[in-house]
């Protein structure tokens, strides 16, 4: 089983990096020949219109039409057995990059037909890891749970199956002293990066052995 992942970070190797390279880890160990790509390594744009992966009898109908660095990432992650997306929240969203990515991903498999029906050739198992460095109570408040749902429920839609990993409180400095940042407290941070992240690496591994399986987590 060949399982791409796609760093939407620009941080190569900080939360999001770690917590996907730890998914590759749990995927390898099971088997599976896995892959970390970087998006901010790309120049691209987003979804530009053209309409041509929808034109009936159109070279481009199912794919995207747009030449760039993103089109062959996007013919690699169309031919992996198992898709992961991580990225971290800014702005109560995926990163500007994690978006424009997903766009160009799945907008060519969505069909414009009653249920707007995939036209992916194949079922795969796909993951989704949010981290951001809100406490998890703020998931709820802040409404970060109908936008993971909603990008999770277009990932099954186009994918067949589609598991979500929400990391929360995350440590975002390495020396908090640096910056104003006063609304967090420091040792905290600290303390939860030491005894509760790798929790979650440990989680994002077990995650990557279910994918390599073929098995994502069924949602609640």
């Amino acid at each position: 089983m060949n399982i791409l992942a796609i760093n939407g970070s620009p941080r190569k190797k900080w939360n999001t990096a770690m917590l996907l390279g730890s998914a590759l880890e749990g995927a390898a160990a099971a088997g599976a020949t896995t892959k970390l790509v970087h998006l901010y390594d790309y120049a691209y744009k987003g979804c530009i219109s053209c309409f041509e992966c929808k034109r009936l009898g159109g070279k481009n109908y199912g794919q995207c039409a747009v030449k760039d660095e993103l089109k062959p990432l996007l013919a690699e992650a169309a031919a992996a057995d198992a898709l992961i997306i991580g990225t971290p929240v800014y702005f109560g969203a995926e990163t500007g990059e994690t978006r424009s990515f997903m766009e160009r991903l799945l907008f060519p498999y969505l069909t414009y037909t009653p249920g707007y029906a995939s036209i992916f050739p194949r079922p795969i198992p796909t993951a989704l890891i949010y981290d951001m460095n809100v406490p998890e109570a703020a998931i709820v408040e802040r409404q970060y749970d109908s936008f993971i749902e909603r990008a999770r429920g277009f990932m099954e839609r186009t994918f067949g199956a589609c598991e979500v990993l929400t990391v929360t409180d995350t440590y975002q400095f390495d020396d908090y002293a640096k910056y104003l940042c006063t609304v967090w407290d420091a040792d905290a941070k600290a303390k939860r990066r030491a005894e509760v992240f790798p929790q979650d690496l440990a989680k994002a591994f077990a995650l990557g052995e279910r994918l390599a399986a073929g098995m994502p987590q069924a949602q609640a």
